[in-house]
């Protein structure tokens, strides 16, 4: 994608995303814990903040954006902290406020120097670390903050250690978890651009055993991260490469949710597309069967294509049009 699309676009989509989830947040926080006996052991170990606790800054009542000196108080809490609800809560307060632009803005404009507050406190391997956590709940708090944390691109350069982890956290956990759509999502932040795509090179086959076997929601993820992928020249003979089941072709149906069906069409292009360009996949690799390669190149899903030409949706029926030239 780091091609195709111009650096302004993925900025801004990556903003409106995070964005979107700082409001969330803001509309529907509001619901304080009454346990004040946390706010004052917190407050002995990381110390208060502006007449704050640390812990107090997770619950709702501390109105604005974060500063560095408080976000600092909060990384110092969730190293020491035990108690799993404390480290969710200030996992989820990192999280909105890593979302909120404040702090993906430049510091320090006079000197040209651009960095996000929590990465320039350290504070990455912080929140990573916590994706190693037992409990799930933690695990999936740590992989959204480190989610709304990748918006940032220099911020990327830090997260992206952690791919592998997350790769094995997403295909080896339980299917549709919650845990298992924040890595996803993580994942698919990390390859809007092409900078850390390969990184995901072993894990493609992966990526369609859960395209298949997931639900709804899980098969609109995976589809957003194949996408990034296959926009990509240097990813589609391992895409192509991949084993994936015949059911794949079942996703060409019309029948299937709109969402869905119109990733799969766009998947499909943007693999055609490609292939297409001069020299690439020059040396015509050998793809065994049972590829992906032989199911989007057999007659079968052809005929799928060609038969949504009639589609009940106006959308479906201009994106097979646009589809149709490639087959």
């Amino acid at each position: 994608m780091g091609g195709p699309r111009g650096a302004g676009w993925v900025a801004a989509g990556l903003l409106l995303g995070a964005g979107a989830c700082y409001c969330i947040y803001r509309l529907t926080r509001g619901r304080r814990r009454g346990d004040r006996e946390l706010g004052i052991r917190s407050s002995k170990s990381a110390g208060g903040t502006a007449g704050f606790p640390a812990e107090d800054l997770t619950d709702g009542s501390y109105d604005d954006v974060l500063n560095a000196e408080q976000l600092q108080k909060l990384l110092y809490l969730l190293e020491s902290a035990e108690d799993p609800v404390i480290i969710e809560r200030v996992l989820i307060t990192l999280g909105n406020n890593a979302a909120f632009s404040v702090n993906q803005i430049p510091m320090k404009l006079i000197t040209g120097i651009t960095f996000a507050i929590i990465r320039e406190l350290g504070g990455i391997p912080i929140v990573a670390n916590k994706i190693n956590h037992s409990n799930q709940s933690i695990k999936e708090k740590a992989l959204n903050a480190l989610n709304n944390l990748s918006v940032n691109v220099e911020n990327q350069i830090k997260i992206k250690i952690y791919i592998s982890q997350v790769c094995e956290d997403v295909f080896s956990g339980p299917l549709n978890s919650a845990v298992q759509l924040a890595g996803l999502r993580l994942l698919t932040n990390m390859t809007v651009t092409n900078d850390h795509q390969h990184m995901l090179h072993s894990y493609i086959t992966d990526l369609f055993q859960v395209l298949l076997t997931g639900n709804g929601n899980t098969k609109v993820q995976v589809l957003k991260l194949l996408l990034n992928l296959s926009e990509n020249p240097a990813m589609t003979e391992g895409l192509l490469r991949a084993q994936v089941d015949s059911s794949f072709l079942s996703l060409y149906d019309s029948h299937v949710a709109k969402e869905i069906l119109l990733r799969v069409l766009t998947l499909f292009q943007n693999i055609k597309n490609c292939l297409k360009i001069e020299g690439h996949l020059a040396a015509q690799p050998t793809f065994t069967e049972g590829s992906l390669f032989f199911l989007l190149h057999g007659e079968e899903c052809a005929q799928k294509i060609r038969a949504l030409v009639d589609h009940h949706d106006a959308e479906v029926k201009e994106k097979v049009v646009t589809v149709i030239p490639k087959i």
